[in-house]
């Protein structure tokens, strides 16, 4: 099954005799929890998502963004309406950072039928509404390692032996800035690979042929294995999904630069060059 679906895919979806369990997991790093933007407009039987309280752990020695403890996630999925035998659609503001991070935890934990929606809420072409749904619970059993994961220690190996990618912006792995974590730079051997160079001028993901070249360009091949970090491990987990799209499997760092750069002990590389 294709990771995204586009919002006429969707609105057919949801007028359809089986319609996907929704959820909306609009978030943004720095600000509040969007839940109050959510209650004035959603896509009509969408359920609120909190990405901080429901999709990771408090932040840590793990990262800002660590896995989240699993009976939260999974009340949370439940909830939400989530079983095994029921599609799952995601879609956040606009990029698909929180959205990926909602379908790789479900497909983490061994959900079979999850998708991203294509553009986000700014892409859905149908009517919203302020009306809180009222979801019948779900049964969602969670059984975590379906897809791989990757740890500190995992990522530095597969700089080494694969292709590790950093989703970072450019300048944040070269160096020059870091907003957010202790020191600026990356993680030895890892190959800069910026999330925004995923999607189109339309804010949707890029065919998938022509993300399969810029993963190709970048080191991916048949015999690659592939894994990808970012600050804390939500906007790798777009990278995640776009590499799905282009049908190249991948691992997640989690902790991401977060926690590598938390310890002092671990290497620090600078410039343009993976090093």
């Amino acid at each position: 099954m294709n990771a995204i679906i586009s919002a006429s895919e969707l609105a057919a979806a949801l007028a359809g005799p089986n319609p996907p369990v929704l959820l909306d997991v609009r978030y943004e790093l720095g600000r509040p929890n969007l839940r109050p933007e959510y209650e004035k407009a959603h896509v009509p039987g969408a359920v609120f998502i909190d990405l901080n309280a429901e999709l990771a752990g408090p932040p840590g020695a793990g990262g800002r963004h660590p896995l989240p403890d699993l009976a939260v996630f999974t009340a949370a999925m439940r909830a939400a309406g989530v079983s095994a035998d029921r599609d799952v659609v995601v879609y956040d503001g606009s990029n698909g950072w929180a959205a990926a991070r909602a379908w790789w935890l479900l497909r983490w934990t061994g959900h079979p039928s999850v998708r991203v929606l294509d553009g986000g809420l700014a892409a859905w072409e149908g009517s919203l509404t302020s009306q809180l749904p009222e979801p019948t619970p779900g049964d969602f059993t969670p059984a975590p390692g379906a897809v791989p994961l990757l740890d500190a220690d995992g990522a530095a190996a597969l700089a080494r032996t694969g292709l590790l990618l950093d989703a970072r912006a450019g300048e944040r792995y070269r160096g020059e800035v870091e907003p957010i974590d202790r020191v600026a730079g990356h993680i030895p051997g890892a190959v800069s690979a910026p999330t925004t160079e995923n999607l189109a001028e339309n804010g949707r993901f890029r065919p998938a042929a022509e993300l399969a070249e810029r993963f190709r360009s970048l080191g991916a091949t048949d015999a690659t294995e592939v894994g990808v970090y970012c600050g804390s491990g939500v906007s790798a987990a777009q990278q995640i999904l776009a590499l799905s799209v282009a049908g190249i499997p991948a691992a997640l760092y989690v902790g991401s630069w977060s926690e590598w750069s938390s310890d002092e002990s671990r290497p620090v590389a600078v410039g343009p060059d993976p090093q």
